[in-house]
This record gives structure tokens, sequence and C-alpha cells, in this order.
């Protein structure tokens, strides 16, 4: 076990997370490819915070850390249907705290994408958008702006890098690594989807912690395997650090595939349809268009390609996010 019990942390959601079989799914996968693995799902949007999703476990870290700073007002940032935004959001309302979000303008697409989903979720939360930045601008620098101006104010703002993706929020990820190493059944591989990097840092640098030989896919929905891998081993180094054993993490065990990205992030694509159809129809469990649709198509390819042995286990961690579903509602009528 890692000594977690140091860091402050507000309770925000439901853990342990269930950790449930794809039986249909995988008999279904097995009628096509020779090579099918045995898969298991994690459920984190099953954490109960405004529809759940990763976010919650790495806001637990990030708003004990707010409130033990005296913070009284959380500032965050992500794309419009940003299910971090929400779960902020969500947390603020939790904690007690006053909530304040930009959302950048990653692409334009239609009126349910800019006020439906996430965005309509965000307003019944208490939230106030303050600002709709077009793609390319420095939000951090955004973000510190605004906090200036509010400590100015008199008030207590308490800034979230996007995703929640900094070394106290991959705490959240080192407590999920915590669960899988826990679990009733030898694990093998873990997949997940990896965009801000948060989550895959916190589990790599948590599983490795605890001397656990799964291996950590991430499957990239925004940039290139280097960089992608590069961001994660950083930050993974980082989280690490806190415990002493930033030297426990090597470069080889941060493992990205970005072949799953498509046109860019938040943009649809067929696989991600397809992947998110079939777990729907075979397992009544719904993925998102950005970041878990994108995951479980990867995961599908690598099962297809053989990555994986018939007779081991694959967990695949489902970060949440339905709620971006209506947001791309012009997506599935078409498809």
């Amino acid at each position: 076990m890692v000594a977690l019990a140091r860091y402050p942390r507000h309770p925000l959601g439901n853990f342990p997370t269930p950790l449930e079989p794809l039986v249909r799914l995988t008999e279904r996968l097995r009628d096509l490819h020779p090579r099918v693995p045995a898969l298991w799902i994690k459920r984190d949007d099953c954490t109960g915070l405004a529809t759940g999703g990763n976010k919650t476990r790495k806001l637990e870290f990030l708003v004990g850390e707010a409130i033990q700073q005296g913070a009284d007002t959380l500032i965050t940032q992500g794309a419009t249907q940003s299910n971090h935004a929400r779960q902020t959001a969500a947390a603020a309302a939790v904690a007690g705290m006053d909530c304040m979000l930009f959302l950048e303008r990653r692409q334009e697409r239609d009126e349910e994408y800019e006020h439906s989903g996430n965005v309509l979720l965000d307003e019944i939360l208490g939230a106030r958008i303050v600002g709709r930045p077009a793609a390319g601008t420095d939000m951090q620098a955004v973000m510190e702006d605004l906090a200036d101006r509010l400590r100015g104010e008199g008030r207590k703002p308490y800034v979230i890098p996007g995703g929640g993706s900094n070394p106290t929020g991959a705490l959240g990820y080192v407590a999920c690594a915590s669960e899988l190493d826990a679990a009733p059944i030898p694990i093998d591989w873990v997949v997940h989807a990896t965009g801000s990097t948060g989550t895959q840092a916190g589990l790599v640098a948590g599983l490795r912690m605890m001397n656990h030989d799964a291996q950590v896919l991430g499957i990239s929905v925004r940039q290139k395997e280097e960089p992608q891998r590069a961001a994660v081993y950083r930050l993974a180094r980082r989280t690490a650090a806190l415990f002493g054993a930033e030297s426990q993490i090597l470069e080889e065990a941060v493992l990205v595939d970005d072949r799953w990205v498509g046109g860019g992030y938040g943009v649809p694509t067929d696989a991600m349809v397809d992947a998110l159809k079939l777990l729907a129809t075979t397992e009544g469990i719904l993925l998102d268009p950005v970041y878990s649709g994108k995951g479980f198509a990867g995961l599908l390819g690598n099962i297809a390609e053989g990555r994986f042995a018939p007779e081991e286990n694959v967990v695949f961690v489902h970060t949440g996010g339905s709620a971006a579903l209506f947001g791309y509602r012009s997506t599935f009528s078409a498809s």
C-alpha cells in the first residue's frame, strides 16, 4: 500500500468503484478473433459525482488541498464539453465553494455542442462560465489572471490545471491503483484513454510503487505517441517523488497508442462510434465520444491485432463522460 493518508482529501465519490467482467462482449469478440483475453471494466463512470467520471478521484485530493489553503473559489478550464469542468463544478457545490470555468473552443460544432450536455450541467451545478477563449489560448495564464483579480477583491481562489492533472490530482489514480492491486483477479493489462496525463501518470506511479506487474496502456485522445509518453512520464515521476520513489518510474513503463485520435481532440471517428455502440448493445454501458469511446476503440483494435494473450486479464478503466453524448447528437443521428 502507498501512504495516501498524509495528503488532505475531501470525500466526493463512491469508492472502490466496481470491477466487472465484460461477459457478452468477450463472447462476441471471440466469434471474430482467435486471441481474445478475459475483459474487465473498472467502472470509474460510477463515482457518483454529477454523473461520475475519473476526475472525481483527482478532485478529492485537489479540493482537499484547496480547503486546507482556505480557498473559497475553484477555477479551472477545459474544452467546451469538458467532463473535468462539470465534475469540478459539482465538487465546488459539495465543498460550498464558488466555481469559475473557462471553456475553450477547440472546434466549431453545432448549437447542441455549445449548450447541451456538460455545458448545461455546468450551469445547473451553479458554475459561472467566465470565458470561451479560442483554441490556442494560454489557458493557464488566463486562469492565473482571473485568480489575481479575485485576490485583489479579497477572495481566495484555487486554480486547478486542465484535467486536474498535476501531482496532487494524480494521487487520485494512485488510489485507483491500490484498488486494482487489491482486485480478486490477477491483472495483466490496464487500458484507458489518456489525455491530460493525470490518470495514466497516477496509475503508472501507483502500480510501480506497489510492485504490481500490470502494464498500463494509454490510448491517446489528443496527440502523438512521443509527446504524450514524455508528458505522462514526467508527471508519473513527479507524483512518485511525493513518496520519495521517483527512481522507481522507468520510461519504458509508459505505453501509449496514438492511432485512434483521428482528426484531433474531440473530433469523432467511425471507430469511436462503432466501439461505443458495441459496448452499449452488448453490456448496456455508455462511453463518451471524446475519451472513453476512443479509448475503447483502441482496446478493440489492439485485441484484433493480437496484442494480448488469451489467458491474460485486461481491465479497461471507464473514465466516464456519457453526458457529453448529448453535445454530439448529430454524430450518432447520422451513424
